[in-house]
């Protein structure tokens, strides 16, 4: 199954990194131009291990994942339910560590995926690997951009500190 990886070093420690990681809208679309709409389902408020999301890309695509893990501020994953019909299986998730430079931290982004229908896979997955490639290195170059950005580290501030 190929894996597509991106990692930055950010100037936040891990748990706020996770944090700003986690952001919903309108602030997520602050950092992450992939997103066109991203919401919780289901009733839920806020993303904990089983909850479910929908995400439409600026493409048009659009995905139902869910939460297969949630463990702040270390790490957290994902799974598609349903998607694109050229995935046969899809996921993602995120890890945080603490960087050299103190109050810094290492993320990396990461995405497995399998196409189908099952004749094509070679080709559609190499095309799958550097399409997904390019944009997870966009995507992470836009979160290191919102992990600098006062109005994301308010909000994912917030977050770390709930009413």
């Amino acid at each position: 199954m190929p894996v597509v990886e991106a990692t930055v070093v950010v100037p936040v420690p891990p748990e706020l990194a996770f944090a700003v990681s986690q952001t919903t809208a309108p602030v997520r679309y602050r950092w992450d131009r992939f997103i066109s709409e991203q919401h919780f389902l289901d009733g839920a408020t806020h993303p904990d291990k089983g909850v479910r999301t929908f995400t439409r890309s600026r493409l048009g695509a659009s995905m139902v994942s869910e939460y297969v893990s949630y463990q702040p501020p270390s790490h957290v994953g994902m799974k598609m339910v349903r998607g694109p019909w050229f995935f046969e299986v899809f996921a993602g998730g995120w890890r945080f560590t603490a960087a050299e430079e103190p109050g810094h931290t290492l993320a990396t982004w990461r995405y497995n995926f399998r196409c189908h229908p099952k004749f094509v896979r070679p080709v559609a997955e190499w095309i799958g690997s550097w399409l997904l490639g390019r944009e997870i290195r966009r995507r992470i170059a836009g979160y290191a951009l919102g992990c600098t950005d006062p109005v994301v580290l308010a909000a994912a501030g917030k977050a770390l500190r709930p009413s």
